[in-house]
């Protein structure tokens, strides 16, 4: 765990989340700034800097996980992104998945 991490922090309990499902290695919570609606976060429980940091030893854990949580949230259509670095966008230096549930209506734009 590192101290001034926001996500640390919450897999701790020591800061408020909407859990939407949780395994032994990952924890899936709610985005308190939603680009769409169920928008959520798989988080390592353990510190990992970003995707390249985490062993591939969880990565069957971690789409698992991403499964369950899909499933909890009743998407039937979804984005998945991992944001590695700064030129990728990743703004919070620790593994986290976004799950992006879709409508038609959404108007979200994913862009690659």
């Amino acid at each position: 765990m590192v101290d001034n991490c926001i996500y640390c922090k919450i897999v701790k309990g020591d800061l408020p989340s909407t859990k939407v499902f949780e395994s032994e290695n990952f924890i899936t919570i709610k985005d308190i700034h939603p680009k769409v609606d169920g928008h959520s976060l798989v988080i390592s429980k353990k510190h990992y800097g970003n995707f390249m940091e985490m062993p591939s030893e969880l990565y069957n854990e971690l789409l698992e996980c991403v499964k369950h949580s899909v499933e909890k949230l009743g998407a039937k259509d979804f984005n998945l992104a991992v944001n590695t670095g700064d030129v990728a966008g990743q703004i919070i230096k620790h593994f986290h998945l976004h799950i992006l549930p879709r409508k038609p209506d959404d108007k979200f734009v994913f862009g690659v």
